[in-house]
Parts: structure tokens; sequence; C-alpha cells
């Protein structure tokens, strides 16, 4: 098998903050990356099913760690009611969103001789994909498990917000030390600009108002009561987006920054004749540590009626969201058994396609208008919130499947968080002023891929009073993949020894008794056969040809002859032989001597439907006087066999000859050495030059001329 490929190498390691690393066991509890206590938590908790744990050792298994499955029982929230129950699970979703994608390959298919349809490029694919499901099927093997929490909070400032202090939205029970405080912080705001004409047309204050409210998140987050001047309690900013109104950014603790690669954002209008700016969703995407991580900030359609209007713009943003994350970050999620988009042979990825996935923003679903306007009030402001949850707009579609398919919420336990008199705490109710009911329009929801990797430990609003929206948040802890890479390389290359050796069954196969052909020393007029057998090792027919090489027209050069030069086996036929001939005809021997040519060649030995073979040849030429002319015959002294064929080392030694030859050759030696022999003994031999001559004798006599040595007693 040849070595992995890309996307199965190890990429850089981690930085010296990251967390202390351990080996992966089968059976291992994740490392905290933030203290575990779960902050309070002040609504009712649901307890999630719990796996069934190991039995030995203090609930451990046998090594003394929990599976990933089965952590430590820490509470978590689940759907407000019974109208929720229907989510479905990101995980079951998820997990065969390989199987149920279309296979789209850039390449049309094709017809082959008898008359089968084919296409290699979805052929590749689907081997991938088969590949792909094993390793993920085998991710607790390569993977160590750690925690951490993710901080989400979103708020419609309703182009206001100065100079509130923002503590007791974004840094709420984070304990004396910043023991609780999250590992990373995604914000986002809705209406940073008023949303009039100008502003959705033009877009000039946005950016503005951006870096107006990214800077107050990160002097809160890094003031000197939250970090005590500690740079590693300190948050660095790793993106931000902005579409009009809306304004999404994420925050990462430093000692992890150096384990964020990836990151990427996007942005999708859906307002103003569907592309405008004034509704949509900003959405950020990046791998932390090897898990990826998605959170999207949208502000749907208003109205109280206008359902339809909001389910239709979350779909219009979560299918239109896209990450070009390059071919190299497709690879290595890939690699880690954590990404299905690769049937579309694209480098973009959807929301989707990643481990966590946060949606926040103002989704503007009301509380149904079966309930009146007073009847909403009176129970908001009485906090009885029983009925009220029962008929959000938001819980009703999602029990029916409409929108946010895959997706859960936490328990809705405070008040509705809209529409309140700016400055105050009371729900707008002034006579100029339209009465509208309150409702939860900002919301917090989230998808997994592991339904068991994540845990919401609060849903909570703030008291921020400068909007007619009240800031939410939400903290989750958060089980995060590191991967090792050695185990990973270890399983890839198991998995690629099983599909080989089923592959290799379907596949033709034959066995060479030899690939390297040396024809040692030929001399002119020599002609060599050496054979190669060619056995069918395989199950099915194996058919053979010789092809050209890139750029070439023949399979092999012209001083050689191959027969034959392709073939057919059936499983158990006997052997096929494979003739190759060296002939040194005079043509060949003028190359030889000039130096435009070597005996040195590589055959190509192609199966089809299999591999490539390659066949070295090789031989060494004995140089003669026969195929060379009498010009440069006549300028060597030297006997031509001591002569190189390398053209350099041969302009070396006529340069010291050349005076010599010159002054004692007016003809090649070996002309007159042959006149001389006739004249001193052949002058009587009847039919001389018209009778063949023996062959033997005519080969020591060649022999004698090249090498300079005395002629034998021929006959």
């Amino acid at each position: 098998m040849d070595g992995p490929p890309a996307w199965a190498q190890a990429p850089p390691g981690a930085s010296s903050g990251t967390p202390t690393e351990r080996p992966a066991q089968q059976h291992q509890q994740p490392q905290q990356f933030a203290a575990p206590t779960p902050v309070p938590v002040p609504v009712p908790v649901q307890q999630q099913p719990q796996r069934q744990r190991a039995e030995s050792g203090n609930e451990a298994g046998a090594n003394g760690m929990h599976t990933p499955a089965s952590l430590p029982s820490t509470s978590a929230v689940r759907p407000a009611s019974s109208s929720n129950s229907n989510s479905n699970s990101a995980s079951n979703s998820n997990s065969n969103a390989a199987d149920n994608q279309m296979i789209i390959p850039r390449t049309p298919d094709e017809e082959t001789e008898d008359g089968t349809i084919r296409n290699r490029e979805a052929a590749t694919r689907i081997r991938d994909a088969w590949i792909y499901k094993q390793i993920r099927a085998r991710a607790d093997e390569f993977t160590q498990y750690r925690k951490a929490q993710v901080f989400c909070g979103t708020w419609n400032v309703n182009a206001k917000g100065k100079d509130e202090d923002l503590d007791d939205w974004l840094c709420v029970n984070w304990g004396r030390n910043g023991e609780h405080a999250p590992d990373i912080v995604a914000v986002g705001f809705q209406e940073i600009v008023d949303l009039n004409a100008v502003n959705v047309a033009v877009d000039n204050k946005s950016q503005q108002r951006s870096m107006h409210w990214v800077e107050r998140i990160k002097a809160t987050l890094n003031s000197a009561k939250h970090t005590n001047h500690d740079p590693m309690r300190s948050y660095t900013l790793l993106v931000q987006k902005y579409l009009v109104g809306l304004l999404v950014c994420v925050f990462v603790k430093n000692p992890h920054r150096q384990r964020v690669k990836y990151v990427h954002s996007d942005s999708v209008g859906v307002g103003v004749m569907g592309v405008m700016g004034n509704k949509g969703g900003v959405s950020v995407r990046l791998q932390f540590y090897d898990s990826t991580i998605c959170v999207v900030c949208t502000h749907l359609a208003a109205h109280r009626e206008n359902v339809a209007g909001r389910n239709a713009d979350f779909n219009n943003v979560y299918t239109k969201t896209g990450f070009d994350i390059g071919d190299e970050a497709v690879k290595e999620v890939i690699r880690s058994g954590s990404l299905s988009q690769w049937a579309t042979g694209s480098s973009s990825v959807g929301v989707a396609d990643h481990n966590l996935v946060f949606w926040i923003g103002d989704l503007n679903y009301r509380i149904d208008e079966s309930l009146s306007t007073e009847r909403v009030l009176g129970l908001s402001e009485k906090r009885q919130l029983d009925e009220l949850r029962s008929m959000d707009q938001l819980n009703i579609e999602r029990a029916k499947g409409r929108v946010f398919q895959g997706f859960n919420e936490g328990i809705l336990n405070f008040a509705p968080t809209y529409k309140y008199q700016p400055g105050t705490d009371m729900y707008e109710q002034r006579p100029d002023k339209k009465l509208r009911a309150p409702a939860w329009c900002d919301r917090i929801l989230w998808m997994a891929q592991e339904q068991a990797h994540i845990q919401q430990l609060n849903y909570l609003r703030s008291e921020l009073n400068c909007s007619d929206h009240k800031p939410v948040m939400s903290t989750f802890l958060c089980t995060i993949k590191d991967v090792i890479q050695e185990k990973r390389h270890a399983v890839y290359e198991q998995v690629m020894k099983l599909l080989d050796k089923f592959e290799n069954q379907t596949l033709p196969m034959v066995g060479l008794d030899r690939i390297n052909l040396d024809f040692g020393q030929l001399r002119y007029g020599q002609t060599i056969t050496l054979p190669i057998k060619v056995t069918n090792t395989g199950n099915v027919v194996a058919q053979f040809r010789l092809v050209p090489k890139l750029d070439e027209r023949s399979p092999c050069k012209p001083w050689m002859k191959v027969s034959p030069k392709f073939g057919m086996l059936i499983p158990g036929e006997e052997p096929a032989t494979i003739d190759f001939t060296i002939s040194i005809d005079n043509a060949t021997a003028q190359a030889l001597n000039s130096g435009r040519e070597v005996l040195d060649d590589i055959l190509i030995l192609r199966l089809e439907n299999g591999r490539d073979y390659y066949i070295t040849v090789k031989g060494t030429y004995a140089r003669s006087c026969f195929g060379m002319s009498v010009d440069e015959l006549v300028s060597m002294a030297e006997p031509v066999r001591n002569i190189p064929l390398d053209p350099l080392r041969r302009a070396e030694m006529r340069e010291s000859s050349s005076a010599m030859a010159s002054a004692g050759l007016c003809v090649p030696k070996e002309l007159w050495r042959i006149v001389d022999a006739i004249y001193s003994k052949g002058l009587h031999e009847r039919d001389l030059f018209t009778t063949a001559g023996v062959p033997d004798e005519v080969m020591q006599i060649r022999e004698a001329l090249d090498t300079g040595k005395p002629f034998g007693p021929f006959h």
C-alpha cells in the first residue's frame, strides 16, 4: 500500500499554552479546561438519560476512566415542554449525513467498450465514504476528550448603548478568581444601527458601531477585575462579522489561541427583496482543538402574525450559509471523523457540518395570537410562564418539525425579553406607543453531532435596560476532541490494510519473475534476448500491455524489440513469456559511439484495471570501430576500446593524443591492419571477397581491431 494521503498526516502540535496532554485510553474521562463545577442553574433541571457505565472501579472501566459516552453526571437543561420533545437528535441527523448526501462528481460518466457506465470520481468518493465511516466509528481509539465552557450571548440593542456595565450579562458567576470563566465567548447583536432605508442600502455606520461593541466586550472580558492582569486569563478576538444591524464576534481564552484554526465567516441577507441586510444572519466557524464549532447570529422577520416568514428566514440562512474552508481543512476534519460534506467534492461546508452549532439572535417568535395581548402582559408581569411557554410560537413550530430541525433549547424560565420601555424594567404600555404582547424574541439554541458532548449549564437573561430587549445568555459545558496523531495514523493504516485485502481480490494481479534486465556487455553485431515470465496471481482475468512513457510514441527504444507487447491470462493459466531483445546494428552503434544513446531504459507494463509495473533495462556497450566514420578513426591513435563513450572524457583524451595521431596516421590503423593482413596472408585465398567468413572468426577479427590485440591463426 502506498503511503497515507495528506489527510492522514499529523498537523503541528499544540503550543505550550495548551492543557497538558495524556495518552488516550479506550475508557477515558474528559479533561477540564475550566473548573467543571456547574454554574448554578436557577431553573428546574431535568436529568438527561444516562448510558450504562462500567461496573468496576467506582463506576469506571478497567483502566479507571469513564468512557466519553458516560461523562460525570452533571445537570443538563432539556427542552421546556413536551412541544419540544420531537426535536430530532442532531447526532442522528448528522451521523447519517454522509449516507444521505448525493454524490456530485465534477467529471461526466463514461461508457466503456462493453457498454458499462462508470465514473471514476464517483467511485473514489464512495470509497472515501467507507473510509470516513470506519475512521469515525473508531474515533475513540485515537481521541482524548477535554471539557471546555462556551458562553453565548445575544442582545437586540435597538441602536442604543454607550457605556453600560456589561458584567451582569457577560461575566455572570465567573467565580472569585475566574475559575468558571468560559474558554470561548460568542456574542451576537441585532440592530446595532437603526434599520432605516439609508443604513440598509448604504451600510455606512455598521463598521463603526461594530467596532464600538467589540471594544466594549474586549474591555469587559479583559478588565483587571476579571483577569488580575494575568494574560493567561485574558481573551483574544478571533473574528467578527457584521451585516447592517447584525454583529457576531467570538473571543477565545489566551491559553487556547494556538489550538484555534480555520476561522471563517459568512453573512446572508434575507430582508427587503430577500437579499437586503435588514434581516438575515452572520456566522463564524472555527476548529477548536479537533472539534469544529459554528455560531450563527440572526434577526428574523418581525410581527406577531408572520410565523411563516420567520420559518422561511431561518431556512434561507441555514441553507445559504457556507464557509469555503479550503481543501486542507476539509481533509483534517475528515481524518478526525467529523465531517460529512466530503460528498459534494467541495471545500465549502455548511452549518450542519460542525460538531457543535450555536444559533443565537432575535428570532422574533412571539406568543401565539390565540392569547390576547392583555393576558400575555398580565402573565409576563406576574412571571406565570407555563401557559406562555406552551403558546410560544417557536416551541409550537419546532414541535411540528417546521423549523430548527435537529436543534435543542433549554427551559424558558425567565420572563419574556421583549418589549420593554427603554431605560426601565417595565413592559412597554405607554399610551402613545403601540401595545405589543411580550415575547421571548431573543433565543439561544444548539445542535451537536454527539448529544452527550454538550450540556447547558444555564439559560438566563440580563437586566440591562437601555434597549427594548433584554440580553440573553447561556453557558455550555462541551466535550472537545483532541486527536492523538500517532494513534489516528495507526487506525488509518489498519483500515487501509483491510480495504486493500478485499480490493485486491477483485483486481487483476500478476507476478513477474523479475523486473530488472541486465544484458551485461554487448558488442557490435550481437543480439541478446532475456525473458520475463508473467503469471496471473489474482482471481480475475489479467490483461496486460506495454505502453509508452509520457510524451513518447513507442514503449521502448529503437535498439530493443519486445514480443509480445500485450497478452491476457485467465486464473490458473500457464505463465506467459515476454522476450526483450537488444541488437547492436550499424545505426545503434553509431548512436552509442557518438554518445547520443546509452543502453538504459524503463519500460511500463500496464495491467488493465490494475497497476503499472516498471521494468528496468540496462547494458554496457563494448566500443567498436564498426559504426564509426573514417574521420573519427583516423583521429584516434589508441584502440577504440580504450576510448571512453562519455563525450567529455573522450574530448580530453583526444586533445592529448591528437598530435601523435596527426603525425603518425594517414589512414585509420584498423583499415591499415586489415589491408596488411590480406596482403601478407590472403592474396592466394580463393573467393576471399565473395564468400562469407566464419562467424566466430569474424567476431575475433573485430575484437582484435577494437582492442589492438594481434590476429589469431584464422583458417
